[in-house]
Formats: C-alpha cells, structure tokens, sequence
C-alpha cells in the first residue's frame, strides 16, 4: 500500500473510532466526574424529594406538620417524575410540583444538563431561592419577560443585575449544561460553556428584605411543561476555600 493509502486507511480507522466515542458518550450518562458528588444516580429518585411550600413557610412549620406534608409532596413527586433511560424526566403536568434536593448545600459548584420543549419554562433554584431561569428563547410570547435575552438569567432579582451577560442556548430539543457557581450570596453562572452571569447577588425571592439563605436545597422548577434532566453534580465548597476564590 502507498503512503497515501495508508493516510486514508488510517483517517477511515480515526473517523470509526471518534463516531464510537461519541455513542459510547451518549451512553454513559451520569458519570461522576473527579471531586464531585453525583445527585442525580440515573436509576431513581434517590436524594431527592418533593416540594413542601418554600423556606420561609416550612420554617414555621412544626415537626409534625413538615413530615405530614413531606408523605404526601414525595407521592407527588412519585406521580410525576420518572427515570427514562437515565434521563431525569418531568411529565409536563401542572399537578405537579419541584422536584428538591434532600439535602441543603451552602456553597458549592453545579453541573446540570436540561432540555427542554417548544414553549419550555423551567429554571433551577439555588438555595430554595428562585432562580436560575430556562426557557424556549425563540418563544416571542415570552420575549415580554426577556427570554430573547438567553437562559440563565437571575430572572427574581429586582436591585441586582436580572438578564444573562450573552445568549448562549441551544435550540430546544437539544441538551444544554449549566455550570454554576454559587459562593456566599453571589452566583457566577456558565451556559455550554459561554459566561452568563459574573458574580452577581442573587436576593431572596421570599423574604425581600434579607440576604439569600446561608444553606437550601436545590430544586428543578417544574411549570406544567416536559422536562429533561441528565448529568446532575455537585461539589460542596469549604468555607476557607470560598475565601481563597
């Protein structure tokens, strides 16, 4: 064989092998990746639970109470939120509710791929706080609200800066990653890799006159539309390290 036939066997044989890395990728979801912790285990519900009202309304909730209305928001969560093919899956009906991590994280850095439909609304909230906002950008009913402006935006805040720095999303019916960081009360917010939002406070939705909560869950908004969830991690970040950033 020549040496340019020997290029093309070699170029056909790299061609071969890259298209089974890609499927083998695509198989392989929910793969740790190093210093994080998975929240999202691909086979269940493990680490999560269902909605009960927000921080403030269950702060004033006796023991009894809570653990009442946790049984019946986790049989919601049960009726509404399945597991296809490793994929974090959301009905789309408006009887259902946030879906909330089990436990409360303080500072940390988020990895999560979304998808979402035509005419999706979803976001992720950070400390039981709204929000990280999702949406179908190209929706023009929406555009009112500034989904033309991207993803990704603090989309609650009223003093602080609200819309994302850049549009980075795809369309709908593809995957998108966010990776966000969160330190104290400011959150720095990644989309497919593109800087959104640049260390700005998120304020409290609930209790506008004080400061973001010191520990909440993270919770996957659900607003009566399909979702897609995949590839949830999340590393908790020390106190003296959030000092060193």
């Amino acid at each position: 064989m020549n040496i340019a036939g020997s290029f093309l066997l070699f170029a056909a044989v790299v061609g071969f092998l890259g298209v089974g890395v890609a499927i083998a990728g695509e198989k392989n979801l929910n793969g740790t990746p190093e210093g994080f912790t998975a929240l999202f285990n691909g086979e269940d519900l493990t680490g999560w639970k269902g909605l009960v009202g927000n921080p403030q309304t269950r702060a004033e909730m006796s023991k009894q109470e809570l653990a009442a209305a946790q049984q019946k928001a986790d049989e919601v969560m049960q009726a509404h939120w399945k597991i296809v093919d490793g994929v974090l899956v959301f009905d789309g009906s408006r009887d259902g509710q946030n879906l909330c991590t089990a436990k409360d994280y303080a500072d940390f850095e988020l990895y999560v791929d979304w998808k979402i439909l035509p005419e999706g609304d979803s976001g992720i909230y950070l400390r039981g706080s709204p929000q990280v906002q999702i949406w179908d950008t190209a929706y023009k009913p929406y555009f009112k609200h500034g989904a033309d402006k991207g993803s990704g935006s603090l989309w609650n805040n009223k003093v602080h800066p609200q819309f994302p720095l850049v549009k980075a999303d795809k369309p709908v019916e593809q995957w998108n990653t966010f990776r966000i960081r969160m330190i104290g009360e400011k959150v720095t917010i990644w989309l497919n890799g593109k800087l959104v939002v640049d260390n700005t406070v998120l304020e409290n939705y609930w209790e506008r006159e004080k400061p973001i909560y010191a520990t909440g869950s993270i919770e996957l908004q659900n607003h009566g539309n399909p979702l897609y969830f995949r590839n949830i991690f999340i590393k908790e970040i020390a106190k003296q390290q959030s000092v060193k950033k």
